[in-house]
């Protein structure tokens, strides 16, 4: 990274009510402190007193932040403020030059942010306003993993209550994840409503759904078994909570198909051809191109490492993404671990897009099983796989080209 000169630096100790805020000159000497209140207005006079001590030189004025994102961010490179954000984790190993004893305020913070930035401008990362349709991707990826996690939880939730009254409805879907069963469970909500259920009506249900892996006999003679003996009361007890819950899981689930389609059209139009478009979208196509990349994938790492991809930062994208190993050294002995201070989200989608490539990819399937047979675990292998496929993605967006297998090389032993 190139150093910048600056005149003036300024430390903002981010918080939800009021943020700390210390100006140093180019010597560190504090000009000026105060506290801004989370308020447009008060945001706005931040970025007003600024200019003013700056003389409307903006560009002259480095404003370092824990936060990569946000409110105030998106304010001061409005302004024309030039904005770093770093690790807290780092940041605390900066305060540690100004106090032995741990001693930590907001003051204190605000001041180490400004004076660190000064002395070790490398540490801290630039920040850049994001195109609106990264901003839409990355919310939209982000709600589509909490809902998905969400309709686990409650299907979930909804097996274990089948199992005490209604394990017949388990032979049929072990997850009780699908909508036909939560449909089949408003039509007979308990064993003995089950021995009532006819023919015809499963066999409109798994018309309604496009269910073949099953026939209505089928399902009539599991549904028709022996219930299990349980307490008087409970069937009447948790087919209530089975009814109350049914709703809530269907919810979920058509919101996450809603999510998944808006994720979808919001790549379609970053993929398109309409001129003036920024670089991550040109790299949308280049990136769905590769095997094993699929929508959610493609959209987790657009919208969490947007600038990584546009600055094609190899190195800084595989540590972001948990692929490159830590190694400990001391004396004569060395260990390499796993990266675990990562962004767990691209680490997540890298690990699936090493997964399926893995299986629909026959070099990369090659490559995995070189790995492994090194006496790597499957997790091991999955890394030094995407690490390959990250190589082959920089040269990629350097070139402008999409994917071609034929221009791969086998992985060699």
């Amino acid at each position: 990274m190139t150093r910048m000169s600056f005149g003036w630096y300024v430390g903002i100790d981010w918080a939800t009510q009021a943020h700390h805020v210390i100006l140093l000159d180019a010597e560190r000497r504090v000009l000026g402190e105060r506290a801004v209140p989370h308020t447009g207005s008060a945001l706005a006079e931040l970025a007003g007193w600024l200019t003013e001590v700056c003389g409307g030189e903006v560009d002259r004025v480095a404003v370092a932040i824990e936060v990569p994102r946000g409110t105030v961010v998106e304010t001061l490179l409005e302004r024309g403020f030039i904005v770093f954000a770093i690790n807290p984790k780092q940041l605390d190993r900066f305060r540690d030059r100004y106090t032995v004893a741990g001693a930590k305020d907001d003051r204190r913070d605000a001041f180490v942010l400004a004076a660190s930035l000064a002395t070790d401008q490398p540490a801290f990362r630039p920040l850049r306003l994001d195109d609106p349709l990264v901003i839409r991707l990355r919310e939209l990826s982000r709600l589509e993993a909490e809902l998905h996690q969400e309709e686990a939880r409650l299907t979930n939730r909804l097996r274990d209550l089948l199992h005490r009254i209604y394990p017949q409805v388990l032979r049929l879907s072990p997850a009780a994840d699908e909508p036909w069963v939560w449909e089949l469970l408003e039509l007979a909500p308990t064993p003995a409503d089950a021995r009532r259920l006819t023919r015809p009506a499963l066999s409109k249900l798994l018309r309604a759904h496009r269910i073949r892996r099953l026939a209505a006999d089928a399902i009539l003679a599991h549904l028709q078994a022996p219930p299990v003996w349980v307490a008087p009361g409970t069937v009447e007890a948790v087919s209530e909570h089975i009814g109350l819950l049914v709703p809530r899981v269907r919810l979920v689930h058509e919101q996450r198909a809603r999510c998944l389609h808006r994720i979808e059209r919001v790549l379609e139009t970053m993929a398109g051809d309409a001129p003036g478009q920024r670089g991550e979208h040109r790299d949308v196509e280049i990136l769905r191109s590769l095997p094993g990349v699929g929508r959610l994938v493609a959209a987790t790492m657009l919208a969490e490492a947007s600038q990584l991809l546009a600055q094609r930062d190899y190195h800084a994208l595989r540590a972001q993404g948990g692929i490159a190993p830590v190694t400990r050294q001391s004396g004569t002995r060395a260990r390499v671990d796993m990266r675990y201070h990562c962004n767990h989200r691209l680490r997540n989608a890298l690990y699936h897009w090493g997964r399926v490539s893995a299986q629909c990819d026959l070099l990369s399937r090659r490559h995995y099983e070189v790995l492994r047979r090194r006496g790597h675990s499957h997790g091991r292998a999955i890394r030094g796989l995407i690490d390959r496929l990250l190589l082959i993605l920089m040269a990629m967006l350097r070139s402008q080209t999409s994917y071609d297998a034929t221009r791969r090389r086998a992985y060699a032993a």
